[in-house]
Parts: C-alpha cells; sequence; structure tokens
C-alpha cells in the first residue's frame, strides 16, 4: 500500500536528514563516511541534490502524518460551536517543515491523490479537505499498523466519493419523514415528552445505510441498544412499527395484551422486533428495552447478541466462520453518558475477551454536546466524548450532523472497517437538540448562548432539501408531497388509536412452549437416574492422558469426588453443582457460568475448568461426556466487572430459554455493583416488558469473620425487591426467587429446576462458603433421585413433636450452628426449622411445620445477619399474617455495616446468636 511505501521514504529520509543538518554541527567528516559504510542511504549523501529530495520528502510525510494526527483539532465538526475556531495548529504549519506553498513534492505514496506530484498549497488543500472539514477522524493512536493503512487509504478518498442521486432523495425523505414525526407529534400531543430527533436527524441516514449495507452483506441480525432520544423516530420511521401504538400509548391505552401479569413501561422505551428488507436482501433488527439508566442496556445487547451468535454459529460457535459474520452489535450513545457510565468502560474493556467476544460493535454517539443542562465541557475531563474508546484503540470518526452526505460515507466507512476487522469503531455525531432535554424544557435557562444559536438555524431536514432543489435533484413540490404523504399516514393511524387492541407478539420462535407461571405453586420432578449420576461424576475429573492435573488437585478434588460418586454419599456441594449442570447437558441445554474465577471458584471448591500444569492449557471434563455431544458448558472467567458482566450475562438469558445462565460473584456482596442491573432488568424485566430471564445469580454469604464487606450478600435487599405479598400467599408468578439451600441437594434441584419448568424466573441463590467442604453439609444420591425435588421448608426430623415447646426457623448456614449448640447443650424440647426458599415465601409449607409442634409457645426466627439486614423485616409480617402466630427475633443487633471487623466481638456474636434461642423465654410484645 502506498502508506507503507511512505514509512520506507520516511525511514530513509530519516537517516539523511540526520547527517545533512548535523555534518556541520556535530559529526566529524570522518564519523559520516564511517556511518555510510553501515547504511546504504548515506552513499547519497554526497550528492547534494539527492539529500534534498530525500529530506524533502521526508518533511512532506511528517506534515502528513501531522495532519493525519491533528487535522481534528482545525476541523469543522460541530454546527453549534461557540468556541472560536484556532487560527492555526503548530504542526500543521508548513513552514515548520522548510516548506513554501510553491514547493514542489511528489504525491504517490504518500498521499491518495489522484495527482502524482504537485505544490506544497495544492498538497495542503488536500489534506484540509479529508481531515479538517466536516469529517475528522483519530486513528493515529491504533496499534495495528493495517488498519492505520487501511483507514487512510478510505478516508483520502472518501471526499471524492460520488453520492448517488438516488441515495440523496433518500436520505431526504428519512430527514424529512422525522421532521413531519416530531411536528405532528408536537401539535397532536401537546404536552408529551417525545425526545424527539429533532437537531439530530442524521442519525436516520446512520440507521437506513448500516441496515441497507447490513443486508447486502449477508448478516441475518443485527441486535441494537440506543436511549430514548430519536427512538420514536427510529420506530416508526425505519423499523415498521405501528404509529398507533405509538398515540395509543400516549393517550393512556395499554400496549400489552390483558391476559398478561404485567405493569408496562414509559412510551420512549418501546422496542421493534423488525424484518427489513433491502433489494432482495433482508435482515432482522431487534431494538431492545432500555431503562431509564443511560448506557445501562449496553451490556445486554452484547450478551444478547451473543445467544444469538451461539444459536447462528457465528465465531468459535461455528466451524471456519468469524464472530458476526452473522449477528452483529449496534449501540447507541448520548455523549455525556458514554464517557460519564462506567459501564462503557467496562463494556470495551470486555469487549475482546474470550468468551465476552462479539466480534466488536459500531457505536454512534448523537453527539447534542449537552447532558440534561451541562454544556459539554464540564461534562468529561478530555477533549472528546469518545475518548473512552481510546482504552481499546478503536478508530473513531467525527462528523458534522448539519451535512448527511458525510454521515453516509462515514457510515459506509465504518461498516467496511467492522467487516474488515470484526473491531469496535465508533461514529461522533455532532448535532444538537432543538428543544433542551425534552419538549417541555427551557434550555435558555442555563444554555442561552447555545440556544440562541440553535434557534436562529434552520433545521437539518430543510437544509438538506432545499440543497437538492437547488441542485435540481428534487423539485419543490416533490419535498411537499413526501411530508404531506407522511402527515396522512400519520393521521390514519391517530385515527385507529381510538379502537386499538394490543398485539399479542410474546412467547414467539424459540420461546413458543412457554408461558408466565401460574399463581400456584408447583412442584417439580427434577431428580435424576442413579446411573447418571455416577456416570456424571466419575466423567468431570476425568482428563486426557497427558494432561498433568495439579497434584493437589489430584490428592482431593478427583480422588474424593471418584470415591463419594462411587458410593453415592457425602456428596459436597460442587459435586452436586456438577451433577446438576452434566444432567442438564445430556438433556438439551447449554450451560454457562461466568464471573471473576467461575473455573476454579473463588473458594478452589468448583475446578470445572482444569489447567494443565506444564502448558497450561485448560480442560472441562463435562464438555466431553461423549462422543455425540450437543450441548456444552461455557466456563466464562470474566473481567473485574460486576455491571457489564451481568447485564451480558442477563443479555443471554433472555434470547434463549434453553440456556441456563449462571452468574456468580466473588463474593456475595459484589453485587453491588451491578445494583442498576438487578433493579431495572432481572427484578422487574417481566413485568415491565414480559421479558422472561432464568438468570441464575450465585451470591456467597455467611458470617465468617471476614469483616463487613466479606460476609453479607444482602439478602434483605433482594427480598424488598420482590412483589411478594404480606398479606396471601405467594405463587409462581412472582418477579424473584430468592432461595438460600441448606444442603447439595437442595442446591441441585434449584439449578435443575430453572430449565425443568416452562416458564423462566430469575433465582437468587444465597450460596455458602465454608459450608462448601463441611462433612456435616452433604448429601447422598437418594435425595437427588427421580421422584425428588428442591424443598421450600425442612422440617425438624431429630424432635418428638409432642415434646416440643419451642421452634426456632431459620436459615442457611446458621442451621447448623443451631444444631450443633442445641446437641452441646443437649436440649430435648426445641426444633429446628429451615426456610430453604424465602421468595416465593413457603406458607403452605410452614403452616405444615408449625402445626406438627401443638405445645410449641415459642416460635423464634434466627439468623446470622443483624436486626436490620437478613430476611427478619421479610419474615416476619409474612409469618405472623399468613401462618397466625407471633415470632421473636433472635440475631445480631443493628448496626450500620453489614459485620463487624473485629474478631474478638466477631466471635462473641458467635457465641451469643447460636446460645441466646435455646434460653429466650415467651416475651410476645
Amino acid at each position: 500500500m502506498y502508506y507503507n511505501a511512505s514509512r520506507k521514504i520516511h525511514r530513509c529520509g530519516k537517516y539523511l536528514t540526520d547527517v545533512r543538518y548535523n555534518v556541520n554541527r556535530k559529526y566529524h567528516s570522518e564519523e559520516v563516511f564511517g556511518f555510510k559504510r553501515k547504511n546504504k542511504y548515506v552513499a547519497e549523501a554526497l550528492d547534494n541534490e539527492v539529500i534534498d529530495a530525500r529530506c524533502r520528502e521526508s518533511n512532506f510525510y511528517r506534515l502528513v502524518t501531522a495532519y493525519r494526527q491533528h487535522g481534528h483539532k482545525y476541523s469543522d465538526i460541530n454546527p453549534v460551536s461557540l468556541a472560536k475556531k484556532i487560527s492555526a495548529i503548530p504542526d500543521l504549519d508548513i513552514k515548520r517543515y522548510g516548506f513554501k506553498e510553491n514547493d514542489k513534492v511528489q504525491f504517490d505514496s504518500i498521499i491518495n491523490s489522484t495527482k502524482k506530484e504537485g505544490t506544497i498549497s495544492e498538497a495542503v488543500d488536500f489534506l484540509n479537505n479529508v481531515y479538517c472539514r466536516t469529517v475528522a477522524a483519530e486513528y493515529m493512536h491504533l496499534e495495528n499498523e493495517e488498519e492505520i493503512d487501511w483507514l487512510t487509504e478510505a478516508l483520502e478518498k472518501l471526499p471524492t466519493t460520488p453520492v448517488k442521486d438516488t441515495n440523496k432523495i433518500t436520505i431526504a425523505t428519512e430527514l424529512l419523514k422525522s421532521q413531519s414525526f416530531d411536528n405532528f407529534l408536537a401539535k397532536k400531543f401537546v404536552s408529551v415528552k417525545r425526545y424527539g430527533g429533532e437537531g439530530a436527524e442524521s442519525m436516520m441516514v446512520f440507521f437506513r445505510e448500516v441496515f441497507q449495507l447490513a443486508a447486502e452483506d449477508d448478516i441475518q441480525q443485527i441486535v441494537l441498544a440506543m436511549p430514548h432520544r430519536g427512538r420514536l423516530n427510529l420506530l416508526t420511521g425505519l423499523l415498521n412499527f405501528p404509529p398507533v401504538e405509538i398515540f395509543a400509548k400516549l393517550k393512556g391505552l395499554s400496549d400489552i395484551p390483558d391476559k398478561y401479569k404485567a405493569t408496562g413501561d414509559v412510551l420512549s422505551h418501546c422496542i421493534s422486533s423488525a424484518d427489513l428488507s433491502y433489494a432482495g436482501k433482508s435482515v432482522h433488527v431487534s431494538l431492545l428495552y432500555n431503562p431509564s439508566h443511560l448506557e445501562a442496556v449496553n451490556p445486554v445487547s452484547m450478551g444478547k447478541t451473543r445467544a444469538k451468535q451461539m444459536i447462528w454459529g457465528d465465531g468459535d460457535y461455528g466451524a471456519d466462520t468469524r464472530w458476526a459474520d452473522k449477528i452483529m452489535n449496534i449501540q447507541v450513545h448520548g455523549d455525556a453518558a458514554i464517557i460519564g457510565q462506567g459501564v462503557n468502560q467496562e463494556c470495551l474493556s470486555m469487549s475482546g475477551v474470550p468468551h465476552f467476544e462479539i466480534g466488536g460493535s459500531i457505536h454512534l454517539v448523537v453527539n447534542n454536546q449537552l447532558g440534561f443542562t451541562m454544556p459539554a465541557e464540564r461534562g468529561r475531563s478530555s477533549r472528546y466524548c469518545t475518548d473512552i474508546g481510546k482504552i481499546i484503540s478503536a478508530p473513531v470518526i467525527h462528523v458534522n450532523g448539519d451535512y448527511p452526505e458525510d454521515v453516509l460515507k462515514v457510515t459506509k466507512l465504518a461498516f467496511d472497517y467492522h467487516r474488515k476487522f470484526r473491531k469496535e469503531i465508533f461514529i461522533d455525531l455532532n448535532c444538537y437538540r432543538r428543544w433542551g432535554h425534552n419538549e417541555l424544557d427551557d434550555p435558555t435557562f442555563t444554555n442561552p448562548s447555545l440556544y440562541s444559536i440553535i434557534r436562529s438555524k434552520g433545521t437539518v431536514p430543510d437544509l438538506y432539501a432545499d440543497k437538492l432543489v437547488e441542485e435540481n435533484i428534487i423539485r419543490e413540490d416533490g419535498v411537499k408531497d413526501i411530508v404531506d404523504k407522511h402527515q396522512s399516514w400519520l393521521n390514519e393511524h391517530l385515527k385507529a388509536a381510538e379502537n386499538y387492541t394490543p398485539r399479542d407478539t410474546h412467547f414467539k420462535r424459540q420461546w413458543e412452549g412457554f408461558s408466565q407461571a401460574d399463581e400456584a405453586v408447583t412442584t417439580w420432578d427434577t431428580g435424576i437416574d442413579l446411573d447418571m449420576m455416577t456416570f456424571i461424576g466419575s466423567k468431570s475429573v476425568k482428563c486426557p492422558a497427558n494432561f498433568e492435573v495439579h497434584p493437589n488437585l489430584l490428592r482431593t478434588h478427583v480422588k474424593n469426588r471418584l470415591s463419594k460418586v462411587a458410593e453415592g454419599t457425602n456428596i459436597d456441594w460442587s459435586t452436586a453443582e456438577t451433577l446438576a449442570l452434566g444432567s442438564l447437558l445430556f438433556q438439551g441445554h447449554n450451560v454457562r457460568i461466568s464471573g471473576q474465577d467461575v473455573g476454579r471458584g473463588t473458594f478452589s471448591h468448583r475446578h470445572v475448568m482444569l489447567v494443565d500444569q506444564q502448558t497450561s492449557n485448560t480442560y472441562v471434563p463435562l464438555n466431553h461426556l461423549h462422543a455425540d455431544q450437543t450441548c456444552f458448558i461455557e466456563v466464562a472467567n470474566s473481567i473485574l466487572s460486576e455491571e457489564a458482566v451481568l447485564g451480558y450475562e442477563y443479555g443471554m438469558s433472555i434470547e434463549d430459554p434453553r440456556n441456563l445462565i449462571i452468574w456468580e460473584a466473588q463474593f456475595g456482596d459484589f453485587f453491588n455493583g451491578a445494583q442498576i442491573i438487578f433493579d431495572t432488568f432481572i427484578s422487574s424485566g417481566e413485568s415491565k416488558w414480559l421479558w422472561q430471564s432464568g438468570l441464575t445469580v450465585l451470591l456467597p454469604h455467611g458470617y465468617d469473620g471476614a469483616g463487613p464487606e466479606h460476609s453479607s450478600s444482602r439478602i434483605e435487599r433482594f427480598l424488598q425487591l420482590t412483589d411478594s405479598k404480606e398479606d396471601r400467599a405467594d405463587g409462581d408468578n412472582v418477579n424473584l426467587q430468592v432461595c438460600q439451600p441448606s444442603t447439595p441437594a437442595q442446591y441441585f434441584h434449584l439449578l435443575r429446576r430453572q430449565m425443568i419448568r416452562n416458564f423462566r424466573k430469575p433465582l437468587i441463590v444465597i450460596t455458602p462458603k465454608i459450608l462448601l467442604r463441611s462433612p456435616v453439609c452433604t448429601s447422598n444420591f437418594s435425595d437427588m433421585a427421580p421422584g425428588t425435588s428442591f424443598k421450600t421448608v425442612i422440617g425438624d426430623a431429630l424432635m418428638v413433636p409432642s415434646r416440643v415447646k419451642k421452634v426456632l426457623i431459620t436459615s442457611g448456614k446458621h442451621y447448623y450452628s443451631l444444631i450443633e449448640r442445641r446437641e452441646n447443650m443437649g436440649i430435648k424440647d426445641t426444633a429446628i426449622v429451615r426456610v430453604e426458599s424465602f421468595c416465593p415465601f413457603p406458607t403452605l409449607e410452614l403452616r405444615h411445620e408449625v402445626s406438627k409442634y401443638p405445645n410449641a409457645n415459642v416460635i423464634i426466627w434466627c439468623q446470622e445477619e443483624p436486626q436490620n439486614m437478613g430476611a427478619w423485616t421479610f419474615m416476619k409480617p409474612r409469618f405472623e399474617n399468613l401462618i397466625g402466630k407471633k415470632i421473636l427475633y433472635c440475631g445480631r443487633e443493628p448496626i450500620a455495616a453489614p459485620a463487624v471487623g473485629i474478631r474478638e466481638l466477631h466471635q462473641q456474636q458467635v457465641k451469643d446468636i447460636s446460645t441466646k434461642p435455646f434460653l429466650m423465654e415467651t416475651n410476645y410484645r
């Protein structure tokens, strides 16, 4: 390529420049001739004309490189700039390189001009036109020279790339339709916040072009994430979304059929899943629901993209394919949000990581130059909002939104780059908001100067239509006809909104056969054959003959597991998990478990992925159960992220109900780094959007003296997120399942139940830490055999019911502390009942257990957690309202931090909370 050649010239010329400028000042002549013998180019130093030519080429190359690197600083990409354009950039001054305007230079091999040579003045005109006008690029920071070469050639062809008249008419049509839609809503629904596209209508050019290019390139599906700005314009303009649904929603009508239990969402979060056709080819575009928490949908879109790639056999899931051959991801951002929200850094950081890569995303930044009321210069500490892309060496193309044809060209360039390199690329669409944050806002309160410029401007659609009229590409009556037809179409839909009936688009395609859960609680047989358990257990630690397992693992993990599965007894936590996952693989379910260090497990208990001690190669035995295996487990050790990774896994879970998707926090309290995902997607996705998710979240929990941050998974927060009722029994149709299994078999049944049922619910599992290897926390094969299932409540089989005078109700690890203390104290009149499921609340099961003890006059809820945390505030009203008996509390006193950090104090608390319930008398105050 010409750019490689130019680098060679620069290298040659650099030596000669050094000789020419330094021979009389620093080097002695013999040193020069000494250098001559080492470098063939110095031989030419005897010829001053050759030296001058080489120096000229080298300096011209340096000038060209300066434009490629710094030209964006001098560009005209801002349609509403308040700042004065800088008068000059020293790096772009030709005098800096010893040139005058009329000096002749060779163009070929250095710039992509049609001319082979010309004056410096002509070269500067060319470079200004490429790098300093309404398109500007940042790409010289890229680490891959091939990418730099490719972008250089593409950018330097861009200004002379013609746009066909037919394309210009298409551009004008999309711009005018977008403006027409906004004007229509402004007249018919005066008080609505529609977050229109006014000022940013050129985004429609991007969407139209990228959809068409994708179809032409045989891409099957696009997963699209975007915020609210311009969303309705895109839905009705390009994604075949019926305006009648928008108008009905504006009138206050529901967009969800009555047969579903749902609360719905606001207008600006509407979605479409449409098949679009272009010249005989089609592409399916899925626009995802998003919450009002900006950028939170981005990792969800990445996960959904990966799940689709699994289905279509893209990348590592297929043979002889690259990531994004069939499925691609597009993300749309706001300027303040992309650099202000940390989830974007997390997304970019994992974009090229194994098990998370999707072949890169095309990013469109709708740069309004405001964050609510905050001007751009106060919204970041860097020059551009897209500077975040540089952390992964991604190119950025800036474009002035007032120039739709440039937007079209830049979109083609970004698409072509993505197809060639399968990497992230950013388009920074510089535009503005005509009406402020929303249409009811007065932006002049805080940004009077900016809005003085905006109010004086013509609109992008009008300016572009006028341009085409001047160029005789379209007639004035043609412009009017486009607007009139669109207005008439919108009016028809407005009339139809009076008799609107919501479409039922749910539980289609891969979700066929699924439905919302019943209001009743169903018991599901989740046991498996004993032979299958033995087979899976033994195969789960079998490695190739030449694979060297760590010697400690051979002694503990491998030999112990083989012994346990051979006997079918003393099955520990990780073995029960392996049996559940392996059996699901046999039954046609793929499994994915992700999180930090999940292959080994934070507590070195899982070892589902083994590492060869000689080669560091990894091996997952569960993926080699038998020769004809079609379903597999994906072990995704993640980056140090919670929000983005959990969002990613949620995105995978909503795509295909046949896959068990598991996310494990390294410690239970780490979930709070992903609180936005729990609040806006996992806990409410089905209620808002009828999105079902079988995502399983594992949160290690237990007061073991680890201090405030590694003890509690904040059970109370998840219980507060549930829609469990205090005054009536829960059915299966709750928004969240929150369970704390106390035995390996119970955990086994929970995992299998996630896939066996005909509906999907997110599952929060409060998992143990020190119980993972405890000899008292084990199960037998008989506990997991056919006919067995998850028990929401486990009674006390050790006590004689008629002798019981006190009942302790507890959960999780604390049960074992209470059992030990009861035995040590020789107590025979106190039963201990375990609650394994908090939500759905086990009303019938608890009633049944409590009724066994007619002589019990004291019932106490016992927990490890402080009184202001844990399950106490959830249990008390439900127990008293639904079981009909008073219940006392025994646990730690209320504190601010989840746990104490002083060992002596912790040990005293452990003794107190495990002893006190056996000494408490009746005291119902």
